[in-house]
């Protein structure tokens, strides 16, 4: 069954959080830069007035789903930054070190 677009972000950011979790209490850390996404996503647009279209992203084997529907593959590319630091990258190592940038 495809994914709606927001779940998969939904997704990702849950991996990212518990990434940072995990690297904590180790001594190496990595600064999170841009992360891209490449997805094919399916597009279905209703014919009623005012109707939105809706992207879902397509698991492996569900093309033929969309054979009627528009299969569309699409790149994100996503600057995640954390809430209590705005306008500062996000390391995946829980608590920030004293001098880390």
């Amino acid at each position: 069954m495809p994914l709606a677009l927001s779940e998969v972000v939904a997704q990702l950011r849950a991996e990212l959080t518990e990434a940072m979790s995990a690297g904590e209490d180790e001594q190496l850390r990595f600064e999170l830069g841009p992360v891209e996404v490449e997805l094919t996503v399916g597009v279905d647009k209703e014919a009623k007035p005012g109707a939105k279209a809706k992207f879902w992203v397509l698991e492996l084997g569900s093309e033929a789903r969309f054979a009627t529907s528009s299969t569309q593959r699409i790149k994100l590319t996503l600057d995640p930054r954390h809430a209590s630091r705005p306008g500062r990258k996000v390391t995946i190592d829980g608590a920030e070190a004293p001098r880390e940038r």
